[in-house]
C-alpha cells in the first residue's frame, strides 16, 4: 500500500476507517469525489496548495474508496452524508463550503436537507435529484466482469485494499440500477435548502439529462446553473477545467 501524504490520517467514524486530509487553516472547504474516485482526484483539478492557503482542506476517501474501509458492505449516498458529518464532529467543524463531484454532490444535497444549517455554499457538479432511467440503464452494465485491464489498473491506484474492495464497488455502482429511496428528492424537499448552490452539469451527461439540472436550479432557492457545452459526467476534467476553477473559486468567495 502505498504510504498516505503526511497529512493524510484516519477517523474511526460510523463503525468504519475513514481516511481523510486535511490542509490550510482558513475557512473550512470539504471536497467529496465520485463514485469509485477517491481524495486524489482532487490534485487533478485544483492546485491544492494554492487553495489550501486561503482554505482548511477536508478530503476525504469516502465509505469503502480510497483508503477508507466499508466493513457493513452496504452503500447509499444518505450514509455518506451522515458520515461526512462524523468526520466533521471529529475534527470540531460546524459549518462549511463544499464542492462534489457526481456521487460527492449527491452525498451534499442529503447533507444540505438533512442539516441546511451546516452547509454555507456549495458546487454540485453531476449530482442528481433522482435516478432516470438512462442512469439505471448504465448502472446496470457496470459488472465486475465489464471492466477492462486499463480500468482495473486505475482502480488499483485508486482504492487500496486490494481487488476485492474494487469488487464491492462494482456490485453498490450496479445495486443503484434497483435504488428508488436513497436518491429520491423532490422540488420540495429541494426548496429546503438554504446554501448558495452553485449547479453544474454536461449538456452530453449520459446519466443525467440537462433537465434534471435545471429542475434543480428552479427547486433550490438560492442557486445558480452552468451547463457545459459538449460536457459529458463530471465534466470538469478536460479542457473545462480551467474556467471551472476560476468559476468555483469566484463563486465561493462571494457571500
Amino acid at each position: 500500500m502505498k504510504p498516505p501524504p503526511a497529512y493524510g490520517r484516519t477517523a474511526a467514524v460510523n463503525g468504519f476507517e475513514m481516511y481523510h486530509e486535511v490542509r490550510g487553516e482558513g475557512e473550512p472547504l470539504v471536497l467529496l469525489h465520485g463514485f469509485t474516485g477517491s481524495s486524489g482526484d482532487w490534485e487533478h483539478l485544483f492546485d491544492m496548495d494554492a487553495l489550501s492557503r486561503d482554505y482548511k482542506l477536508i478530503v476525504p476517501d469516502l465509505r469503502g474508496h480510497g483508503r477508507s474501509t466499508n466493513p457493513a458492505g452496504t452503500f447509499t449516498h444518505r450514509q455518506c452524508a451522515l458520515d461526512v458529518f462524523a468526520l466533521l464532529d471529529e475534527l470540531g467543524i460546524e459549518r462549511c463550503k463544499a464542492v462534489g463531484i457526481s456521487l460527492g454532490g449527491n452525498t451534499l444535497l442529503h447533507m444540505a436537507t438533512g442539516r441546511p444549517e451546516r452547509i454555507d455554499s456549495m458546487i454540485l457538479v453531476s449530482a442528481t435529484s433522482h435516478f432516470p432511467k438512462q442512469a439505471r440503464a448504465i448502472m446496470g452494465a457496470m459488472t465486475v466482469e465489464s471492466q477492462t485491464e486499463e480500468a482495473w489498473r486505475l482502480l488499483r491506484e485508486r482504492h487500496l485494499h486490494g481487488d476485492e474492495q474494487i469488487r464491492a464497488l462494482c456490485r453498490q455502482a450496479n445495486a443503484f440500477k434497483d435504488s428508488y429511496d436513497d436518491m429520491n428528492f423532490t422540488s420540495p424537499y429541494l426548496s429546503t435548502i438554504t446554501a448558495r448552490t452553485l449547479i453544474v452539469g454536461g449538456d452530453r451527461d449520459p446519466l443525467y439529462p440537462v433537465e434534471i439540472f435545471v429542475e434543480m436550479y428552479r427547486a433550490i432557492p438560492r442557486s445558480r446553473l452552468w451547463i457545459v457545452p459538449n460536457g459529458g459526467h463530471s465534466p470538469v476534467f478536460g479542457e473545462t477545467r480551467d474556467e471551472l476553477v476560476r468559476t468555483a473559486r469566484a463563486f465561493l468567495r462571494t457571500e
